[in-house]
């Protein structure tokens, strides 16, 4: 089969929740292989998904980004503007249900001329978010990068982590600094900070 044939074929909700999992898998194998099992897949369809969403994101003619997560998500569950956004026209919130996480949102945060700016888990409307005020507290896949941000104090994000990736630097209450990694939004692992090196990595509270 071609590429443009296997891009052509179906391509809904699952294949995009393997995607998700595809990034999260360098970081936390035991929780994707139980997230497989519970979609009734494998590593090899996690794979071939990945490779398919990759190759329809690079085709040359292909649908815009927005236009990719409508195709295979179906109509968002809700919209709703943003302030502060990174677009000084405004950006507006595309929030879909993903049935692994049915407390979270997958979130593209939208600017003018429908560019995504970001694409991140979020907390679904009115699901409660998790107490966070020790380090752990901080556990794999219960809290997102937005609570983490809101929940700590100098906090630092660190750029260039990876595509789908992100990392933050910030002080816990008891004063150690420390780290933590996301994938799509959702964490993934604490870490040790890394060393400042200059202006880029000097912390800045929201």
């Amino acid at each position: 089969m071609t590429p443009a044939a296997r891009i052509s074929t179906p391509f809904g909700p699952y294949e995009f929740q393997l995607v998700l999992l595809r990034r999260m898998a360098d970081h936390q194998a035991g929780l994707v292989d139980e997230a497989l099992h519970q979609l009734g897949a494998g590593h090899t369809e996690m794979r071939a998904a990945n490779k398919r969403w990759q190759a329809w994101a690079h085709a040359r003619r292909g649908a815009g980004e927005l236009d990719r997560y409508r195709q295979v998500l179906g109509e968002p569950e809700a919209r709703h503007a943003v302030r502060g956004g990174p677009a000084d026209g405004g950006s507006e919130a595309w929030l879909w249900p993903v049935p692994l996480w049915p407390e979270l949102r997958f979130t593209a945060l939208v600017g003018p001329g429908r560019a995504v700016w970001t694409r991140t888990l979020t907390r679904a409307p009115g699901a409660p978010a998790p107490r966070l005020r020790t380090a752990g507290d901080l556990r794999p896949w219960q809290c997102t990068i937005d609570e983490v941000w809101r929940a700590f104090r100098d906090v630092a994000p660190r750029e260039g982590v990876g595509p789908a990736l992100a990392r933050l630097d910030f002080t816990l209450p008891d004063g150690e600094r420390t780290a933590a990694e996301f994938a799509w939004g959702l964490l993934q692992r604490t870490a040790p900070p890394l060393p400042t090196r200059g202006d880029g990595g000097a912390p800045r509270t929201p």
